[in-house]
């Protein structure tokens, strides 16, 4: 595999991460293209002038897009979240690929406008339906045209360091409590109650020490029970 063509290849898809393409990302996408796992007309954001550059690229005729796909959009959105029925079930949280919406569980999530890629991921997880993609005020043709303004490409490179980094972070938090789970799996059995168990346990050794207590009381002498 090679790896400068898919650092090429990745570098003129749109970075929106959507996994419209059939892939789980613009960067595992390129890769597929280049092992002959996938074509070169799968990336709707991309539309058609991306498919132009990467059949430039590969030097083979380009195709129009596979609309099996999707279809590229007449202008750039975002996710929105109507804050007022958001009940802070975190799943747009876990389905976004360049963490760009921030909130906790049980708490108001917000989007990260500047962040969002439009990648709509988030859309189908919620349960509220409180996710609308809505259109911001750049319209747009297609990416790799408009790629060539160095905003629009430092854009890109923004929503690439973001995905990569979030695929670090889960890399570590799932190396994380692996290690975890490995320490729970070799400690003693009896470090394995459940909390139901745990907590009838606590009850009981503490009608022991009541019980224990009264036996004590009564088992006095009168002289000192008097005093």
């Amino acid at each position: 595999m090679s790896q400068l063509l898919i650092e090429k290849i990745d570098a003129i898809l749109p970075q929106t991460q959507c996994k419209k393409c059939g892939f789980a990302g613009c960067r595992p996408y390129a890769e597929a293209i280049v092992e002959g796992g996938a074509d070169i007309n799968q990336c709707p954001p991309g539309g058609q002038q991306g498919i132009q550059k990467i059949a430039e690229l590969l030097d083979i005729p380009a195709k129009p897009l596979n609309t099996m796909h999707g279809y590229p959009r007449s202008y750039q959105v975002v996710a929105w979240i109507d804050e007022n029925l958001c009940i802070g079930c975190t799943f747009c949280i876990q389905s976004c690929p360049v963490d760009a919406i921030v909130g906790a569980a049980k708490q108001m999530h917000t989007v990260i406008t500047d962040e969002c890629t439009g990648c709509d991921l988030c859309v189908t997880p919620c349960p509220m339906d409180c996710i609308s993609m809505i259109p911001v005020n750049k319209k747009v043709t297609d990416w790799a045209c408009s790629s060539i303004d160095a905003v629009k490409k430092q854009t890109a490179n923004k929503a690439r360091s973001r995905y990569q980094f979030r695929q670090q972070r889960i890399a570590h938090e799932k190396r994380t409590d692996l290690k975890t789970h490995t320490k729970e799996f070799i400690q003693p059995p009896q470090t394995q109650i459940s909390p139901e168990v745990r907590k009838q346990a606590i009850i009981t050794a503490a009608l022991k020490r009541a019980a224990a207590i009264r036996a004590q009381t009564e088992n006095k002498p009168d002289s000192i029970k008097n005093k």
